[in-house]
C-alpha cells in the first residue's frame, strides 16, 4: 500500500502510487513507528521542494523522527499547494526564485523566512487552502500557473489548460470557467518576471 505522503496542487496529502519529479517537506508531521501522518498537516511555515536525491542520498521514507518525506508531480504542483525551492539541495534554483519573486513583488534583499511569511498567509484560510481570484485572464497566466475549478486542476502552459492528475497532465476537454487561482499570489508575480518552474514531461509531450 503507497504511503500517504502526495501532495495535490491544492495542498492535501493523499496515499497514490505515482511519486512524481520532487520530494519535500513541512516539517515533521509524521509517526514514524506506524509511518503515517499525524492530524496536522504541516509544523513549519517553510514548505520546500527538494530533489529525490541528493549527493548521492535518499532518505528512508518516513522512517524516522525527522523531516516528513512529501512528493509532488512537479514542481508547478508543489508551488499550488504553497510549497518554494530548498536553499540546501537545490540552492541555485532557489536563488533564481527568490531573485524573480524580489522582482515580481517589487522588494529587495528578502530572507527566506519572509518568503515563508507571505507564503503562509498566501496559501492557508484557517486550516484550507485559500484560492485567489484570477489577476489576469487564464491565457495571460504565466506558464506553471495553476488553477482550480470545482474539484479539477489545471496547469496553465502557453495559455492552454492542461488537466491535471497524479499521472500527469492532459488536454482540458473543454474551454474553463470560473476558475480560482491556487499558486500563492506572490509566487505567480515570481513566475511572471520570469521563473520557470520545473514541469512533468506529459505537460509537453
Amino acid at each position: 500500500m503507497p504511503l500517504q505522503n502526495r501532495v495535490t496542487p491544492s495542498g492535501d496529502i493523499i496515499a497514490d502510487p505515482h511519486r512524481g519529479l520532487f520530494t519535500g517537506n513541512r516539517g515533521i508531521i509524521h509517526d514514524p513507528a506506524k509511518r503515517a501522518l499525524l492530524k496536522k498537516r504541516w509544523s513549519n511555515p517553510a514548505w520546500l521542494v527538494c530533489l529525490c536525491e541528493f549527493r548521492g542520498r535518499r532518505r528512508e521514507v518516513m522512517g524516522g523522527r525527522s523531516w516528513t518525506e512529501l512528493f509532488f508531480l512537479d514542481e508547478a504542483t508543489a508551488f499550488a499547494a504553497g510549497h518554494r525551492p530548498c536553499f540546501y539541495c537545490r540552492r541555485d534554483d532557489a536563488n533564481r526564485f527568490r531573485a524573480a519573486w524580489e522582482q515580481g513583488n517589487g522588494v529587495s534583499s528578502r530572507l527566506a523566512r519572509d518568503i515563508d511569511a507571505l507564503l503562509h498567509r498566501e496559501r492557508l484560510d484557517g486550516g484550507k487552502k485559500r484560492l485567489h481570484p484570477l489577476p489576469v485572464p487564464i491565457e495571460k497566466l504565466p506558464d506553471g500557473a495553476m488553477v482550480q475549478v470545482g474539484a479539477t486542476y489545471f496547469l496553465i502552459l502557453q495559455g492552454m489548460a492542461l488537466q491535471w492528475s497524479m499521472a500527469g497532465y492532459r488536454k482540458a476537454g473543454e474551454p474553463i470557467e470560473k476558475a480560482m487561482l491556487l499558486t500563492p499570489p506572490s509566487t505567480l508575480r515570481a513566475m511572471a518576471a520570469g521563473y520557470r518552474p520545473v514541469l512533468h514531461p506529459s505537460a509537453t509531450g
